[in-house]
């Protein structure tokens, strides 16, 4: 799995990971039994402080998406493939509306996580 982050983004960076990882799992990209890179050589291919990393690794694992494990790592602890047709059938529709009023990609994301809360 490719992991990207945003240094300009309102979200702090170790909430990307997590997101990342969620829909990974979600989308069934992550396999259970699957490793997620090492801490410290995802924080060097991404540029962010080991800590960066190891607190996304340690807000998946409380959410018992994950298993830490010294010396193993991040292993996927695997949940349930969602069904996200729904929802990507709606993303759709809303970037559809989003480039129709000339909405850029962070005014639509603020009002996506407004939406949310």
């Amino acid at each position: 799995m490719m992991f990207r982050i945003d240094p300009s983004s309102d979200e702090p960076l170790f909430e990307q990971l997590v997101a990342q990882v969620r829909v990974g799992v979600a989308k069934g990209n992550l396999a259970h039994g699957e490793r997620l890179p090492a801490a410290r050589e995802l924080a060097e291919a991404l540029d962010v402080n080991v800590h960066t990393v190891l607190k996304a690794y340690q807000v998946l694992r409380d959410e018992g998406l994950v298993d830490l494990r010294r010396g193993r790592g991040a292993v996927v602890t695997g949940r349930a493939q969602a069904d996200l047709s729904a929802v990507e059938r709606a993303m759709a529709d809303l970037i559809r509306a989003a480039r129709a009023a000339h909405l850029s990609p962070d005014a639509t994301a603020t009002l996506v996580k407004e939406a949310m809360r």
